[in-house]
């Protein structure tokens, strides 16, 4: 099988033994086991909340830069005149 996908035995031994392992060929961490009901965890809901802070912190960046790019932009304009 290694040699028709073109890699090296080993390689795939290792995919398939961390796949058994973790539940996960792409991850040397364990898959979490999802909690029940489909609620998040206090940790996940931690981590959500960090992540849509810094989502929001990037998103005004963004602005900010895109204000800073359209003043130069004018700058521009006014001077090549």
């Amino acid at each position: 099988m290694a040699e028709d996908l073109g890699i090296h035995p080993g390689t795939l031994h290792s995919w398939v033994s961390r796949a058994r392992r973790n539940g996960s060929p792409s991850s040397d961490r364990p898959v979490a086991e999802p909690s029940p009901g489909g609620r998040l965890r206090e940790s996940e809901r931690a981590e959500l909340e960090r992540l849509r802070a810094e989502a929001r912190e990037k998103d005004k960046r963004i602005r900010e830069l895109e204000m800073e790019r359209d003043v130069c932009k004018r700058f521009v304009a006014l001077w090549v005149k």
